[in-house]
């Protein structure tokens, strides 16, 4: 379980441009748990993500996995165990290596790398048949370099790369925002198979009202750093979208 007790987060203390985000955050996400998080700019999405990654730190609280304080850990080290997919399809995988390469290094993280060789070509099989999986064509696209791949190939093999090896948690920071909205819902189909197979407990921050409704079992809309709504279970499912306009229009009021 991921518990995020009494967070509190100020940008730019001591300026004339001091602003407190989060004073006083809670949040719990129970495990095999897929949260779709939404919120107008600013409203703390992106900085929620960025503090439960280690990516920026926090001003006071704690988070929390399974009753162990994630606090003093480095991003690198949270990293064992968490996968990232980035809005940039270029974030997160190295363009100039072969797609046999970034698995490879995806199928390693949180080992120990010694004067070994960082390719396993005893995993390739298994590789082809997880990119199979995808439904894309690419198991026999071992050798091209990412970078020569389509920004949506790319964001899928990243969707991919993030879940290879067991995780505690999934983040999906805008990771559909920057693609063309066929292979937005190519991903976002990927992304639902990916976490229910998997069983994976998933925080998803996306702009789009329709993939938060549509996927996941829990819905948060953030505002200015607090829970402006929180619907779970049959209550998440019966809700639309036009419910959560209908609460962002609200709030903008306000």
């Amino acid at each position: 379980m991921l518990e995020i007790r009494g967070l509190k987060k100020v940008y730019n203390p001591g300026t004339v441009t001091e602003m407190t985000l989060f004073d006083g955050f809670d949040l719990s996400v129970p495990d095999g748990q897929f949260v779709s998080i939404v919120g107008s700019n600013g409203s703390g999405k992106t900085s929620l993500l960025n503090i439960i990654c280690g990516s920026i730190p926090m001003d006071g609280g704690d988070v929390e996995v399974d009753g162990k304080s994630l606090r003093k850990l480095k991003d690198f080290q949270r990293y064992g165990t968490i996968g990232r997919v980035y809005q940039n399809p270029s974030l997160g995988t190295a363009p100039n290596l072969t797609m046999l390469e970034n698995l490879s290094l995806a199928d390693n993280k949180g080992k120990s790398f010694g004067l070994t060789r960082g390719v396993n070509r005893k995993r390739m099989d298994f590789y082809r048949q997880e990119l199979a999986g995808l439904g894309l064509g690419l198991e026999d696209k071992l050798d091209v370099k990412m970078g020569a791949l389509s920004g949506g190939q790319r964001q899928a093999v990243a969707l991919l790369m993030a879940t290879l090896t067991p995780l505690q948690f999934l983040i999906l920071d805008e990771h559909t925002a920057a693609l063309d909205p066929r292979t937005a819902e190519a991903i976002m189909v990927l992304t639902g198979k990916l976490v229910r197979e998997k069983q994976l407990t998933a925080l998803m921050v996306t702009h789009n009202l329709r993939y938060a409704v549509e996927y996941g079992d829990r819905l948060l809309m953030l505002d200015r750093g607090k829970i402006a709504l929180d619907r779970a279970g049959e209550e998440k499912a019966a809700t639309t979208t036009d419910d959560i306009l209908q609460i962002f229009g609200q709030i903008s009021m306000q």
